[in-house]
């Protein structure tokens, strides 16, 4: 059945763009018949565990390409199945949620648009063999993403998080296509499978580092990691169904793939170990350590997802068997009870109207059922048991004790930033579901049971799902062993179990949740306390930063472009013809000798003289001329002197055009020739002595082009081509015509299609000003 993958991840992109025809028919049933999309994706995926194999990995070519190394192969193995399953799944529970959450809003068929849309690039992205074909379906997530976060367009915040994003991520997208280019011109192809195949050496490459670094950036911008970590908090403007589809196991995590899937191809260096731990550290502690200063339900998970991508990070970066195994139990952990505590913080908002844990409590009375799970999920995300939380916890802690040399600080931090992800988690159950000092200011506004069934689904099956595998852990062991094979290249065994033993990982455990409970009964003062340093860090506020950095690039470009777009044309032509004559000074040869012919010119016949000498003396006419129809006429005389010129060589078909344009150019003229402003000279002595030079030089410089282009004779020219091929190919005995119908047929209609436009636009000004004239 896997085979049908590459149909259904089409099928999702065809069901984004049909939405706009089907939310009429459907109305709010929409959700519900979209939702069968990535579940099909997920039953299919399901099916494919049983014949997993350690080594089993199976590529689906497709037929579609854009470019001879740009095709979409699509890969299945245990590192595409985990993040495929989790993507279609919550998926899945995300459409059914977003089908009620979304009812009131003016714009649902763009909203289901933008996600389904999303979830066919995420779903393509997290398959893709070749590196181009991953690029596209990266960027197409951040396009996606902008539009999701920007969805409540009307609101100023919304525009900026949106656009914060959209700059931030769609730079570290330019950065991976720069990557993957230099990939591909190492080794010669875009596939993954093949690259690995080859056993081509990317680490001993001269050109590994700047390769690294560009997918450092892609991965630090996409998975929001320190410094630009700041732009995800923003995007919580987002509608819920986004946060709790985009920032639990999508798009955040595609640089956490990212990082997985090229392990084998760039990982084991020291630039790559150093540069992920110290990254991932840092924003794993800073995440865990400003959530405790947030009041916000969905900033609290904002930035407990900053401090969940950090440690995935740090333990790619670490890079042993066993640090790589945490890092993908951990995924599967995070995007259970983070996908399933952004749908409470929506039914929570939903039912109350506010997210702010200060105002709320006691809501476990209107929401029990929501209270439960939303209980299981803040356990797993404690790291306590029987939650598969603790499981992925326990190995974090293995992964870290076992890192030589760097293990006496990053230890410490892990063991912090779960000490405040206990605390967090306390905080928020209290807050909102439980404390009884605090009186109800916002009362609920609906109970669950006036709350639809399947708004209630996601949280609940997320977190029965993290209660099932905390119970029974082994059920992943076949699919984290292939996976780990597929980063590691190696077979390892993987026994995951809920308990170890009493050992110091237990001890670590215990001291964990015993601070993290202090830190909870001390959260009044902790809280102060966090709020303080963020205002004293105020003046490195990164998102302030950032859009005053952005605001003066605009502001500098703003005033070169009124620098070099002035509007005055005779500068842009002057400054083109300057600047040609700069380039072709440095390449064109100096020794006039070389430009006289060996057998010397041909003789110029009288008549071409007279017309040369007439032309001539028109020119000048027509540049001291103190009447614009003198001039106009003189130029008229120059403009057909040229038209004899070609005709008089053979170039018939130039002659006509020639006498055809200067033709409709004089009758113009003469049209608006008494519409214009009395003749006046508006440019100084200087500026005309200056353009005479410029002149006169440019001439120059073009008749020793041409000069110069008679002695060249490097290649066969291709007009034999055409008087060969015209009545064979094309059947046109014309050879200019069929060159302009057949053989440049595109860039006939090209300048077809330019005409057209213009001749629209003339006739819409012409319309208007008489319109204009006629009231």
């Amino acid at each position: 059945m896997s085979e049908y993958l590459p149909l259904l991840i089409g099928l999702l992109f065809i069901s984004g763009i049909l939405v706009s025809v089907l939310y009429p028919l459907l109305k709010q049933r929409l959700g519900w018949l979209l939702s069968l999309v990535p579940l099909g994706i997920f039953v299919l995926l399901f099916s494919t565990l049983g014949d997993l194999d350690i080594k089993a990995t199976k590529i689906f070519p497709t037929n579609f390409s854009l470019l001879e190394n740009i095709s979409f192969p699509f890969r299945i193995d245990g590192l595409s199945l985990i993040f495929g399953l989790l993507i279609s799944g919550i998926g899945f529970l995300v459409v059914l949620y977003a089908s009620w959450y979304m009812k009131k809003y003016s714009r649902q068929a763009h909203f289901f648009t933008y996600l389904m849309l999303f979830m066919a690039a995420m779903t393509g992205l997290v398959f893709s063999d070749n590196l181009m074909a991953l690029f596209i379906f990266w960027e197409l997530t951040s396009v996606t993403s902008f539009l999701l976060i920007g969805f409540d367009h009307h609101l100023e915040k919304s525009r900026q998080a949106a656009l914060q994003s959209l700059l931030i991520t769609g730079f570290g997208g330019l950065c991976l296509l720069f990557a993957a280019i230099l990939i591909g011109n190492i080794t010669g192809t875009y596939e993954i499978s093949k690259i690995i195949e080859q056993g081509i050496s990317l680490t001993e490459h001269p050109q590994y580092t700047l390769v690294f670094i560009l997918v450092l950036i892609a991965v630090l911008t996409k998975s929001a990691q320190f410094p630009f970590h700041f732009w995800l908090p923003g995007a919580m403007q987002a509608p819920t169904p986004v946060s709790a589809y985009l920032h639990s196991a999508t798009m955040v995590n595609a640089g956490i793939y990212l990082l997985l899937r090229i392990q084998p191809l760039l990982g084991g260096t020291p630039i790559w170990k150093y540069s992920l731990i110290l990254s991932g550290v840092i924003t794993m502690f800073l995440g865990a350590y400003f959530s405790m200063g947030q009041k916000d339900l969905k900033r609290i998970l904002a930035f407990t997802t900053i401090s969940a991508l950090g440690t995935m990070v740090l333990l790619i970066g670490i890079g042993t068997p066993l640090s790589i195994e945490a890092s993908l139990v951990f995924f599967i952990v995070h995007g259970l009870y983070k996908g399933g505590l952004f749908m409470v913080a929506g039914i929570i908002d939903k039912s109350t109207g506010t997210r702010d844990i200060t105002v709320l409590s006691k809501l476990w009375k209107p929401l029990p059922l929501t209270t439960i799970f939303a209980v299981l999920a803040l356990i797993s995300m404690a790291g306590l048991p029987p939650m598969l939380g603790f499981v992925g916890k326990e190995l974090i802690y293995v992964a870290k004790i076992q890192l030589p040399g760097l293990s006496w600080i990053i230890l410490p931090l892990g063991v912090g930033a779960n000490i405040m992800m206990v605390a967090v988690s306390l905080t928020v159950f209290v807050e909102i579901f439980y404390n009884k000092s605090k009186k109800p200011a916002i009362p609920a506004k609906y109970t669950e049971k006036q709350l639809p069934w399947y708004f209630i689904l996601g949280p609940g099956v997320l977190a029965l799902a993290g209660l099932f595998l905390g119970l029974f852990p082994g059920g992943l062991n076949k699919m984290i062993a292939n996976a780990l094979f597929v980063t590691k290249n190696q077979i390892k065994d993987v026994h995951l179990l809920l308990w170890h033993g009493f050992n110091e990982v237990l001890v670590l455990s215990i001291f964990a949740i015993l601070l993290g409970v202090l830190i909870f009964v001390l959260r009044k003062p902790v809280t102060r306390f966090i709020k303080k340093t963020i205002e004293w860090f105020d003046i490195y506020h990164l998102p302030t930063i950032f859009m005053t950095v952005m605001n003066l690039y605009l502001r500098i470009a703003g005033k070169n472009t009124q620098r070099i777009q002035h509007g005055y044309h005779r500068f842009y032509l002057m400054t083109f013809f300057v600047v040609t004559l700069i380039i072709l000074s440095f390449q064109i040869n100096w020794n006039f000798r070389e430009l006289v012919p060996i057998n010397g010119f041909s003789d110029i016949r009288f008549n071409i003289v007279i017309l040369l000498i007439i032309s001539t003396m028109a020119l000048l006419f027509a540049v001291f001329s103190m009447s614009r129809l003198s001039a106009i006429l003189a130029m008229g005389v120059v403009g057909y002197g040229i038209g004899l010129l070609f005709l008089l060589y053979g170039a018939v078909d130039l002659a006509i055009t020639q006498f055809l344009a200067e033709t409709v150019i004089m009758v113009l003229f003469v049209m608006v020739i008494y519409y214009l402003p009395k003749f006046a000279n508006l440019s100084t002595k200087r500026s005309r002595i200056r353009d005479i030079i410029i002149s006169l030089v440019v001439g120059a410089g073009v008749t020793i082009v041409v000069l110069h282009s008679r002695a060249l004779n490097n290649y066969e020219p291709i007009s034999s081509f055409f008087a060969e091929n015209s009545y064979l190919q094309a059947h046109g005995r014309n050879i200019v015509n069929v060159i302009l119908v057949d053989f440049r047929a595109l860039d006939t209609l090209g300048e077809i299609t330019v005409l057209t436009l213009a001749a629209v636009g003339v006739f819409s000004l012409f319309r208007f000003t008489v319109k204009k004239q006629s009231k």
